[in-house]
């Protein structure tokens, strides 16, 4: 048996207070070799990021917040420390 609402009761999804998926990842910039990120900005070629997401970069990334999975793998590699 499924549970039932209360006479006069309604489910209501309240868009405005969701948690933005932090993995949105159009909405972030990502890290990516500089010499394939030029050559994708020119030549209209599509790039992995350190996170796996590949597109044809266009945007300025300094309008967008750092992907956290590219920042952490970022770090975590030896020859940045």
């Amino acid at each position: 048996m499924s549970p039932s609402l209360a006479p006069g009761s309604q489910t209501v999804l309240d868009r405005d207070t969701r948690v933005e998926d932090v993995h949105d990842h159009e909405r972030l910039s990502h890290y990516v070799d500089r010499e394939k990120l030029t050559e994708a900005m020119v030549m209209g070629t599509p790039v992995v990021a350190l996170c796996g997401k590949i597109w044809v970069p266009s945007r300025n990334p300094e309008k967008y917040p750092v992907c956290p999975e590219c920042k952490e793998i970022w770090e975590s590699m030896p020859e940045n420390h």
